[in-house]
């Protein structure tokens, strides 16, 4: 297994099917109007296979489907089932906006995928609607309920914007405890694609136990060996859930991430401004030797830390200005997939 200059291996592969999603949320797509990958450009899926294949060699072993929203790509669930028959990738994962989840629950089930994760950052259908620009709360919920009992331990995402719904931090817990399923809560991150993104929006993990103890009592930090970007926690009555406190207490240490755009552009870290292009070679005849080779260099001379630079920057802003997300789409949030 490769390792950085860090001794952090490569492990853990996003691979976003596509860059275009149903949602607006506001802290990934804010604006009107988006640059979009050329169509002809975007990965097939045997292509997919292909890289998917040269990251297996250099050892990873975790796979997980993202977008934009994934489920947008036409049949993939056959996507699934052709890396689900890979005995290699030991977790096979798909985070979507749940959205359309609920008649292809099964199906994905059926195919292969191992774990899924729901992205639901409010019960209010009004609060939806003005975080997400579309009133598709009933379906989104529809699909949590369609899932939850198909794929145990069923996560869902919720990022915590101060003045917007941090008041449902209970609620959330309830919500997923009601099916079995853990909610894992998101530091607003100041990410490309997030630009009404301020310190003063953050809600913290420090924030967020405090809020939650204040309601169920003594909260208990479960010590766990793992590279999981979730802290997770006990309540009294043993419910577990989590928090991702990528902006105040980053992760990089232990980082094994690297994200793999809808067009084959890679990038070795989510705050990183370049990737490196590996639909150009595939297209034009390198063998997966070379391919491969490619991807073993950049990874091991990989320095990355970047949420930590972000904690240490002063007159700390918005990452990415609009004028360059549009000139350049690879820099979005939605585009290289969280």
């Amino acid at each position: 297994m490769i390792q950085d200059q860090f001794h952090r291996p490569l492990r853990n592969l996003r691979l976003s099917v596509t860059d275009r999603c149903n949602l607006r949320c506001s802290y990934c797509m804010p604006e009107q109007d988006y640059v979009w990958l050329p169509r002809e450009d975007i990965l097939q899926f045997e292509e997919i296979e292909r890289l998917v294949d040269v990251f297996v060699r250099l050892g990873v072993d975790k796979v997980r489907l993202t977008g934009g929203e994934p489920l947008l790509r036409r049949d993939l669930p056959a996507l699934v089932a052709r890396l689900a028959a890979r005995p290699a990738i030991r977790d096979l994962a798909m985070t979507t906006n749940g959205v359309l989840l609920a008649p292809h629950a099964r199906t994905l089930r059926e195919a292969g995928l191992h774990r899924l994760t729901v992205s639901l950052d409010t019960l209010k259908p009004a609060r939806f609607q003005a975080l997400a620009r579309y009133d598709e709360l009933p379906r989104v919920l529809a699909g949590i309920d369609a899932a939850a009992p198909l794929f145990p331990g069923l996560k869902i995402d919720s990022v915590v914007i101060r003045g917007v719904n941090d008041d449902e931090l209970v609620d959330l817990i309830e919500f997923a405890r009601a099916r079995e399923a853990e909610v894992r809560f998101i530091e607003y991150m100041d990410v490309g694609g997030a630009t009404a993104w301020s310190m003063g929006r953050v809600v913290s993990r420090d924030d967020m136990l405090k809020a939650l103890t204040a309601h169920y009592g003594p909260i208990e930090a479960l010590h766990e060996a793992s590279s999981a970007p979730a802290d997770r926690y006990r309540l009294p009555d043993g419910t577990i859930f989590g928090i991702i406190a990528s902006t105040t207490a980053p992760f990089c240490e232990s980082c094994d991430r690297s994200r793999l755009t809808a067009d084959g552009m890679w990038f070795l870290c989510l705050y990183a401004t370049h990737g490196i292009d590996l639909r150009h070679p595939l297209r034009h005849g390198a063998a997966a030797e070379e391919i491969e080779a490619l991807v073993r260099s950049a990874w091991e001379v990989r320095s990355d830390r970047g949420a930590e630079d972000r904690l240490a920057a002063r007159d700390r802003t918005q990452l990415i200005p609009v004028d360059a997300l549009r000139r350049d789409p690879h820099l979005e949030m939605h585009t290289r997939g969280g």
